[in-house]
């Protein structure tokens, strides 16, 4: 046998062997089976989708104007309101300038003119992230997104996401591209209850859809990302980064496509839009009340589109009786005492409240203004005033919950002695601030119960230093504080960041509830029917300890029974709380509790010039300093009062290591020239470091003196048996105190 010929036997053998050990399950995944399997499942696969094709017509247009109303509800089962109604006025394509017109090509679709209607990867996206659970997620074309508005329906189900897939390779073939993308422009929803580019244009920018601009434009179609959030009038500071982030991206697409002139785009600036008018329907409270309701109900998950759908029931906590009450008390306590007509500064006062139940974290009731149909944003939610000295009790709870010493190594405690001397260097703090007392009143030596009582600022702006001002801020964030415009600077301690009567009465409801998290919710349940959206349980775990909280308490009784805010107290109740007034009287608190309810109300200095802006409101009712002791610690006590039903006989349950030592009234030493406001002028160290922040710092910070003066008269129309202190003024009868300050 040859060489050859041995070789080819041994590759016949190696053959043999080689098939031979291929045995069991190998056998069966050989890679041409593997690849005749694959494209085996390929061609079923389009066999399937073709059979698809064929059986799923273009439906008849869903018709939005057969949308349900959303129905809502006081916590009683009565109707509170009903929407629904679709804002919408169908526009020609010819009427939207034309820039306008591809401002939404340039946002969602880029290469809408030439694909064929679909975008399979994003449907495939879509579908995995159904499937999985994801909810929605981009990438789907105009075409698709039109056929979504007008032909479906917005649930989130594979089924519905074939379907679009389908028709809009339909759609594409059937209709012009000028008329899939007028379709999608005046389908979209806008937010604002505006269905449509007409109704966006007239509800964020007052005009036709012909009249206007490619910035404008580029807003709206800025905004069909997500209409709540970015919202100008409403969005937060991140939402307003993300809209104009996303305007932009709009416009260098544009130019980019060779839409727009980059000079142009260069010269454009951002259009703020008007501020919201609410649907008719939500006067008075009604739309503040929605508002929030929706709000609560997006921050839980539910999408915008599918409560805009309609069909749901949303049950609320509020207490239709209590609702009332909270109403009566601002009417009586404030706006009948008010002449916003013939007043400048009457004109500008905006009131808010927002009350709960700290055991079960209801909101039972709250005020967002006068009328949601004249003033759309919330006074009960907005965050853009300080809460000023409401803030002191936090400083103290946290001094409490990390066991804080002074920086002569005592504990702090309800008797601890601080410094009550005005525009006293706080110690310890690599930031110099020397804040002023009120009206520049020096006590000297006083305990902190007195230092509550009568709101020092100096005490507090030490104790915040003693803590630690991150400890400040970690036991504000977890008592319900927002992380809005909260620098770690000893001038916190006066309460200079953002905060809502919502957000506040959060923090006091779980100084209430015994330290146990309160978190304020609006909304029961919301029901559709096929689906349900429980609310999370408001009361969480213990974020500061029960003796801790308690103490806070047990000084914040002693503000109501002798301190700035007495005329908040009664007889026919046990309570605890604490005023606030900020700097230039922009602002005025009393955040208050009894064992039984939370409720936080305020005063806002409110411009009505076009564009608004934060001014005093010295002056209010002829009144004087409006303080926090005064109108907001009177509506307090009128509506607690009667919402309690003429009192409760419930009292603290107090577990309390050390409560505070009897001690007289300290009497204050004037300042050689005493006056409302603090020295305007910061001393050159101060200027030298201070934070070129927009928002004014607190060394302003105002309490009433608890003690009326000779002059003053009692108030003659106290309500409901309440017993009213009346309000503390610092007017002397020179006319310059009462000024109001910008």
């Amino acid at each position: 046998m040859g060489r050859a010929d041995e070789r080819q036997a041994r590759q016949r053998g190696a053959r043999r062997a080689g098939e031979s050990g291929r045995t069991g399950i190998r056998r069966f995944f050989t890679w041409r089976k593997l690849l005749g399997t694959f494209l085996g499942f390929c061609l079923l696969v389009m066999g399937a989708f073709f059979v698809v094709y064929l059986m799923v017509p273009v439906p008849a247009a869903n018709a939005e104007a057969e949308m349900q109303s959303n129905v809502y509800k006081y916590s009683d089962g009565t109707v509170l309101a009903r929407t629904g109604k679709v804002n919408r006025e169908i526009v020609g394509l010819e009427e939207i300038p034309k820039d306008v017109q591809y401002t939404f090509v340039a946002a969602e679709n880029k290469t809408f003119f030439e694909d064929s209607g679909v975008d399979l990867k994003g449907t495939l996206r879509g579908v995995k992230n159904t499937l999985t659970g994801k909810g929605k997620q981009g990438g789907s074309t105009i075409t698709q997104q039109y056929v979504k508005n007008y032909y479906l329906d917005q649930d989130q189900t594979v089924t519905r996401k074939l379907k679009e897939l389908v028709i809009s390779l339909k759609v594409d073939q059937k209709k012009e591209k000028s008329e899939i993308l007028a379709g999608y422009i005046n389908t979209s929803y806008y937010g604002r209850n505006a269905h449509g580019i007409q109704a966006a244009a007239q509800a964020y920018y007052g005009v036709d859809a012909e009249k206007l601009d490619v910035a404008q434009g580029a807003y709206l179609a800025a905004l069909l990302q997500a209409p709540s959030q970015y919202d100008w009038s409403s969005a937060s500071e991140t939402g307003r980064k993300l809209v104009t982030d996303r305007w932009n991206y709009v416009l260098d697409n544009m130019v980019e496509e060779g839409w727009l002139d980059a000079g142009e785009r260069a010269g454009l600036k951002f259009p703020v839009p008007k501020a919201p008018k609410p649907a008719p329907g939500m006067e008075g409270q009604t739309g503040y009340l929605v508002e929030a309701a929706n709000s609560e109900l997006a921050r839980q998950g539910l999408d915008e589109e599918d409560l805009r759908a309609g069909g749901w029931t949303i049950t609320l906590n509020v207490d239709r009786k209590k609702q009332r009450e909270l109403e009566e008390a601002v009417k009586d306590q404030l706006e009948e005492k008010l002449d916003r007509e013939g007043s400048k500064v009457d004109a500008t006062v905006q009131a808010g409240a927002t009350s709960v139940d700290p055991r079960t974290g209801k909101v039972v009731a709250l005020y967002g203004g006068t009328d949601a149909t004249q003033h759309w944003l919330s006074n009960a939610t907005r965050r853009d005033y300080q809460p000023a000295s409401t803030f002191k009790p936090v400083v103290f709870a946290s001094a409490l919950e990390n066991e804080s010493r002074t920086q002569d190594g005592d504990p702090i405690g309800l008797n601890t002695v601080y410094d009550g001397t005005s525009k006293r260097p706080v110690q310890g703090s690599d930031t110099p601030f020397a804040p002023q007392n009120d009206l520049g009143r020096s006590y000297g030596p006083v305990s902190v119960q007195t230092a509550l009582n009568r709101s020092i600022n100096s005490a507090f702006a030490q104790m915040a230093v003693d803590v630690g001002l991150d400890r400040v801020k970690e036991t504000a964030l977890e008592l319900g504080v927002p992380d809005v415009n909260f620098p770690e600077r000893p001038a916190v301690s006066l309460g200079t960041m953002g905060a809502s009567t919502w957000d506040m009465a959060g923090v006091y409801a779980t100084l209430d509830n015994h330290g146990k998290k309160v978190t304020p919710t609006i909304v029961a349940k919301a029901e559709h029917k096929d689906r349900t959206v429980e609310s999370p349980d408001p009361i969480g775990g213990s974020v500061i300890s029960r003796e801790t909280a308690d103490t806070v308490t047990a000084g914040l009784t002693g503000v109501v029974a002798q301190g700035s805010g007495v005329a908040a107290k009664s007889n026919a109740y046990e309570a605890a709380g604490k005023t606030g007034t900020s700097e230039k009287n922009r602002s005025a608190w009393f955040a208050g509790y009894t064992p039984e309810l939370t409720t936080v109300v305020a005063l806002f200095g409110e411009s009505t010039a076009e564009g608004g802006g934060q001014v005093s409101l010295t002056g209010t009712a002829n009144s004087g300093r409006a303080n926090g002791g005064g109108f907001p610690a009177r509506i307090w006590g009128d509506y607690t009062l009667d919402a309690l039903n003429g009192g409760s006989d419930a009292s603290f349950d107090l577990d309390v290591a050390e409560p505070a030592s009897p001690e007289p009234d300290p009497d204050p030493t004037p300042s050689e020239t005493e006056s409302e406001d603090p020295d305007p002028t910061p001393s050159k160290t101060e200027t030298e470091t201070r934070d070129p922040d927009p928002t004014p710092s607190q060394t302003e910070t105002r309490d009433p003196d608890p003690t009326p003066s000779e002059t003053q008269r009692p108030d003659p129309t106290p309500s409901g048996g309440v017993t009213f202190s009346p309000p503390v003024e610092p007017d002397d009868g020179s006319g310059e105190r009462l000024r109001p300050q910008d």
